[in-house]
């Protein structure tokens, strides 16, 4: 079964989320699911980051899930006009 790949905007809404660990929390929680963060501007207070999630589709949709549940905002970036 081939990969499942989306590319996601995560905003980290406070300090707390930005000093945490949380992308390689997922990264244990999730060992199929390989992340690639395409972009990112991270300051003291808030965090946004494009990042490629690619693994297993449950695996996938779970991390996500995870992401949300400590308190991230994720929404999918989708594909512009121009890259088809």
């Amino acid at each position: 079964m081939p990969d499942y790949s989306r590319k996601y905007w995560f905003t980290f809404p406070t300090r707390t989320q930005v000093e945490k660990p949380i992308i390689w929390q997922m990264s244990r929680k999730f060992p199929e699911v390989v992340f690639d963060i395409r972009q990112a501007s991270v300051q003291h207070e808030i965090g946004i980051m494009a990042v490629l999630l690619s693994g297993p589709e449950a695996d996938v949709k779970s991390a996500v899930d995870f992401f949300r549940g400590q308190g991230l905002t994720v929404e999918p970036i989708e594909k512009s006009v121009v890259e088809g």
